[in-house]
């Protein structure tokens, strides 16, 4: 049936051979061509250099882009390279202004220690001098009045007067130095007693 139809339009055009019945028209062969032509030189004219544009466009778009991003990268990796080098300046800086107030803070203590212990001594020393002085001032007073009391209590045994202020002293130094030597017995006061009644 397929056959039938071929060659049933086979018949219908003139001058067309009948042995190749799906094969175009000369004509029309030579319109497509010409369309083609004409559109491939449209094609090759207009679209070809205006697509071709658009790529190298895009292309330097993306290598600018890639560009930035590299010069970006770089700006950041420096940023970060100077943070770092700042942030171990500010360490440094911050080890060595804790050392120096160590240093500092040392040194005032062991200054204010010397003067603690300056002070210290010259209060000592003070001290030591003042109780020195009260200790001779207070033996002094002391033995006035032991000799003050021990002439009046060896006038009363001995019924004698020792006002002789020169006697007086000797009696009772001798005494005291007797006293503070730990000899003064019983028997040597009556005998001092008695010397000072002979005298």
């Amino acid at each position: 049936m397929f056959l039938a139809s071929v060659t049933t339009a086979g018949e219908a055009g003139p001058g067309w051979p009948e042995a190749l019945p799906l094969l175009p028209h000369p004509a029309e062969i030579i319109v497509g061509l010409v369309a083609f032509g004409i559109l491939y030189w449209i094609y090759k004219t207009k679209v070809v250099p205006k697509m071709e544009e658009l790529y190298e466009q895009r292309a330097a778009a993306i290598e600018g882009g890639m560009k930035q991003a590299e010069e970006a990268q770089a700006q950041a990796q420096a940023a970060l390279e100077q943070y770092q080098a700042q942030l171990k300046d500010a360490r440094t800086e911050a080890n060595k202004i804790r050392e120096d107030a160590r240093e500092q803070g040392a040194s005032i203590v062991s200054e204010m220690r010397g003067q603690a212990q300056a002070e210290a001594s010259r209060i000592t020393e003070s001290a030591k001098r003042q109780i020195d002085a009260e200790r001779q001032q207070a033996v002094v007073q002391l033995r006035q009045e032991v000799g003050t009391l021990s002439t009046s209590l060896a006038s009363k045994i001995v019924g004698e007067s020792l006002d002789d202020e020169v006697r007086q002293k000797g009696i009772v130094d001798r005494f005291l130095a007797e006293l503070e030597a730990g000899d003064v017995k019983r028997e040597k006061v009556g005998s001092a007693a008695e010397s000072g009644q002979d005298a």
